[in-house]
């Protein structure tokens, strides 16, 4: 059973960074295909990035090109690590698993299958 726990958010001033890490603490050693979602107070929840089960693409959502990158440590484990954050960064960031092989990463919450609890990111002016 996949069982996805994030870590690594908090508080942080406009221009800092942080990095989030997701882990299946699960006993699967499967691969997945990962990505990362966030939401704000009162909106929808979004795509930010995504790795495919192969590791061989990313892709990321253009408020976050060139500040987020996504690296996949192992089969259990992804990394977003976020610099220039701006206040518009702040949420609720989810980090999702897929076991689909595809071409393209996935960026549809649709796509994935297990959902970690979510973590609070807040970036203040």
């Amino acid at each position: 059973q996949v069982q996805l726990v994030e870590s690594g958010g908090g508080l942080v001033q406009a221009g800092g960074s942080l990095r989030l890490s997701c882990e299946d603490s699960g006993r699967t050693d499967r691969w997945y295909a990962m990505g990362w979602f966030r939401q704000a107070p009162g909106k929808e929840r979004e795509f930010v990035a995504a790795i495919t089960l192969t590791g061989s693409r990313t892709s990321y959502a253009d408020s976050v090109k060139g500040r987020f990158t996504i690296s996949r440590v192992n089969a259990k484990k992804v990394f977003l690590q976020m610099n220039s954050l701006k206040p518009e960064d702040t949420g609720v960031y989810y980090c999702a698993f897929s076991p689909r092989l595809t071409v393209v990463p996935a960026t549809v919450p649709s796509e994935y299958d297990y959902w970690g609890q979510g973590t609070q990111v807040t970036v203040s002016s």
